[in-house]
């Protein structure tokens, strides 16, 4: 049988943002194995919050210059996409910037917005040249996990003068994994996981670390269920499941009185019909891609409405 490791522990660092985990008594190659599974996920899979889209006024593209800024929009659009920034909520948010006279314009220039909190606040975004100049811009802050391009981001509804961004979500920006042999049962080969997870500041290195790990066991908990036949086993549950005269397990979920974003995200995670979504873990629906907070408690309210719930 293959052993579980016996202890994981954080190093001390002088860095926030850096955190140094050792992860002890793995079997044999298992250092590795565990170790780049958790490296990918971690900087592919961490949802973060980034600049989507540029509007500087009287610009109509990158390509353009503005009278009295040193410099280009394409130096301005290169600077604020290495903008970090930790969103509160999941509606995207618009950060809004106005200066006027020569000056150097930072990061904390930006007006104030409860729902966004810039973390590198001492960025350069321009320079005023002339005491007479104008600059006046807005950033689309949305969040998202992995890196998405301009590309994939344009659509028909995209306002005529409106500059997409190729859009880095992850808020880990380095991870570095070691692993190192050592004595345990008798053995020498038991291995230590050594990962260096470095973020930039919006999400601790601790809580990325535990989100990527539940990320993977839920993965890998729904592949156990299925191949063990859980559901096929739990279909006769359905007769003790107390369903209101106006639904049953067979409906669809898209004729639940629940918001259309709700019901979309639960047929993109493959929740089509009431019975399968109530032998959802709550845990798990919680942590469905796109479904917010909000969304989630409309969710249960309306089960619960029916005397329903999740498991």
């Amino acid at each position: 049988m293959i052993s579980l490791p016996i202890e994981i522990k954080q190093r001390q660092t002088t860095n926030p943002n850096l955190g140094v985990f050792e992860i002890e008594g793995l079997h044999p190659n298992y250092g590795i194995t565990i170790g780049n599974t958790l490296r990918r996920v971690l900087l592919s899979s961490i949802e973060g919050a980034a600049v989507t889209a540029i509007k500087i006024k009287g610009v109509p593209h990158e390509f353009s210059e503005i009278n009295g800024v040193l410099e280009s929009v394409l130096d301005i659009v290169l600077n604020v996409k290495t903008l970090r920034v930790k969103l509160f909520n999941n509606e995207p948010q618009t950060l809004v910037l106005s200066v006027k006279g020569e000056k150097e314009i930072f990061a904390s220039d930006f007006d104030k917005n409860p729902s966004v909190e810039i973390q590198n606040k001492d960025l350069k975004i321009a320079t005023l040249t002339d005491k007479k100049a104008e600059f006046e811009m807005e950033l689309t802050i949305e969040k998202g996990t992995g890196y998405r391009t301009q590309e994939e981001a344009k659509n028909e509804k995209t306002p005529i003068g409106t500059i997409l961004v190729d859009s880095a979500f992850s808020p880990v920006t380095r991870v570095k994994i070691d692993t190192e042999d050592m004595r345990l049962k008798g053995r020498v080969d038991y291995n230590r996981l050594i990962i260096e997870i470095e973020t930039d500041g919006s999400i601790t290195p601790k809580d990325a670390l535990e989100e990527a790990t539940n990320i993977l066991a839920q993965h890998f908990a729904w592949i156990s269920d299925e191949l063990s036949g859980k559901d096929k086993a739990k279909n006769t549950e359905s007769d003790d499941i107390v369903i209101t005269e106006e639904f049953n397990t067979d409906t669809k979920v898209e004729e639940l009185p629940i918001p259309k974003r709700v019901i979309n995200c639960l047929v993109e995670n493959n929740i089509k019909t009431l019975g399968k979504l109530l032998k959802q873990k709550e845990a798990n629906v919680q942590c469905f891609e796109g479904l917010g907070d909000k969304s989630f408690n409309e969710l249960k309210e309306f089960l619960n409405n029916q005397g329903l719930s999740l498991k």
